[in-house]
């Protein structure tokens, strides 16, 4: 199993999400507003918002555990509907699970995340 954690543009939404309900066998999204800055430190942003004189941007941060099958799915999918073309399109990372608990069956494993 893999975790794909996607930071993306929030008027990217809608795009994203539409496309991920697209994959077959994707069995869930979570998704968390998020602030942040990246190369550009937020100088430049339009929507940027300042905590305790920090300037940071407003953003979507995505969580998807999936099968590692759909992982250059999901991954793809996220990058060509989340690119604008335009710096702080966001980031997408991809790490390993060791284990998956369904807290309602006590099922574990991969069945916890299939259909």
């Amino acid at each position: 199993m893999k975790e794909i954690k996607a930071i993306v543009k929030e008027n990217m939404l809608s795009d994203v999400i539409w496309a991920l309900h697209q994959v077959e066998g994707l069995t869930g999204v979570t998704m968390t507003e998020v602030f942040g800055y990246g190369r550009s430190k937020a100088k430049n942003s339009e929507d940027k918002v300042t905590f305790a004189s920090v300037e940071a941007v407003p953003r979507i941060k995505l969580e998807i555990v999936c099968s590692d099958n759909l992982v250059n799915t999901v991954v793809s999918t996220i990058q060509k509907n989340a690119h604008t073309g335009l710096r702080g399109d966001g980031k997408i990372f991809v790490s390993e699970i060791s284990d998956s608990i369904r807290i309602g069956t006590n099922e574990r494993g991969e069945n916890t995340i299939q259909i």
